[in-house]
């Protein structure tokens, strides 16, 4: 029998799934990016797929959903009440939400410790009137700062850590300028951009993500652990597949909730900018600079990364020099700036979830890059 019920709400649903499509202006720029440049420059159907990093989308995919789990579980917002009783400033906040997300980067990467930070942040502005906004802007830099010690800390590093040769400790001397100066840089803003004033708990009505549901948060917990570990074995099909049918059997509303449109925007992202960085044409105006000159080298990393994200950047430059540490450096500065400069930005921003948060980010990330940049620069000169 037919469910009248049901279908009388169905065209209601894709109308709201239509305009979520519409709002979704990333989405749009690099979809048609990839079109153009597939009309453009047509490749193999093998190249479009290499360009999807299917293992990236199916480890976003499980990070997604466990997340997603512990927040409608109740726990974070329990974490975030108890971080408002014991912390007296927005100042103090804001410098400990930093300093937990670079450390974090340092071992899970970045993009995983803005899925941990994040939602925490959130509930934190339902405790308590915060900036919230502003903090997750200042965790997205902390990430990236973080994840530059690193040689695991975000996928640029790991893929010169491994073209280097260089042992862990080699390489974090090697990182080391570069991150004091973008932590202590960081760190200075942080202390000028949030207030001392006094943080109060605020009395409000709880939402349905409050409720407490203990099963939910110890699965979540558990499998955002193994998602982790399986995302460093280079497990990540296999760390999807273990979530989505957990979920799928006993937790199918969280799965709803998910936002999906944020993977949909990472796939057509990866298509154009893969595309774009292998085109003919860049690659021949490529070919201009002398890529052996330390600042040419620099400035060319921090500049593409702005363009096409620091990820693409590296595999694309890491063809015209064998100087892999002073891409690494270019490439992790790249990281800030524009929001494209890293698929962490990107991550931060969606997680939040307020209009205007692009504008709000380069407001604050463009200045940043522009003083982080020569500093950078000056203490790789000196101190390395």
């Amino acid at each position: 029998m037919l469910n009248f019920e049901r279908l009388a709400v169905m065209p209601h649903g894709i109308s709201r799934l239509f305009a979520a499509i519409v709002r979704e202006r990333l989405l749009w720029m690099f979809g048609l990016l990839a079109i153009g440049l597939a009309l453009l420059d047509p490749r193999p159907w093998a190249q479009y797929r290499h360009w999807l990093e299917l293992p990236t989308l199916l480890g976003l995919v499980g990070l997604l959903v466990t997340i997603e789990g512990i927040r409608v579980s109740g726990y974070v917002q329990r974490v975030a009440k108890a971080v408002v009783h014991r912390t007296h400033s927005v100042r103090a906040l804001a410098l400990w939400l930093v300093l937990a997300a670079a450390l974090l980067s340092m071992v899970l990467t970045n993009d995983v410790s803005l899925f941990l930070v994040v939602p925490l942040t959130v509930a934190l502005g339902h405790e308590s009137p915060l900036p919230v906004r502003r903090l997750v802007i200042f965790e997205a830099l902390a990430v990236n700062a973080g994840s530059t010690l690193s040689p695991i800390g975000n996928p640029q590093n790991l893929l010169l850590w491994r073209h280097s040769g260089l042992s862990l400790p080699a390489f974090v001397r090697q990182m080391m300028p570069s991150f004091l100066v973008m932590l202590s840089l960081l760190l200075v803003l942080t202390c000028f951009m949030f207030a001392s004033r006094p943080l109060h708990a605020e009395a409000g009505p709880e939402d349905e993500g409050a409720r407490p549901w203990p099963a939910l948060g110890i699965v979540s917990a558990g499998l955002l652990v193994g998602v982790v570990g399986l995302l460093q074995l280079g497990s990540a099909g296999v760390a999807c597949a273990m979530v989505l049918l957990v979920f799928a059997l006993a937790f199918r509303s969280v799965l709803m909730r998910v936002d999906w449109m944020l993977l949909a925007t990472f796939a057509v992202m990866f298509v154009g900018l893969g595309h774009l960085a292998q085109w003919s044409f860049v690659h021949t105006l490529a070919q201009v600079p002398d890529w052996r000159q330390p600042l040419v080298l620099y400035l060319g990393g921090i500049v593409l990364s702005q363009l096409v994200s620091n990820v693409p950047a590296t595999v694309f430059l890491s063809h015209y020099t064998a100087n892999t540490m002073a891409l690494a450096v270019a490439v992790n500065v790249g990281g800030f700036g524009l929001g494209i400069g890293s698929l962490a930005n990107l991550i931060a921003l969606r997680l939040e979830g307020s209009p205007g948060g692009l504008a709000a980010f380069h407001r604050i990330s463009v200045p940043f890059l522009l003083a982080c940049a020569p500093l950078v620069w000056t203490a790789q000169c000196w101190l390395a």
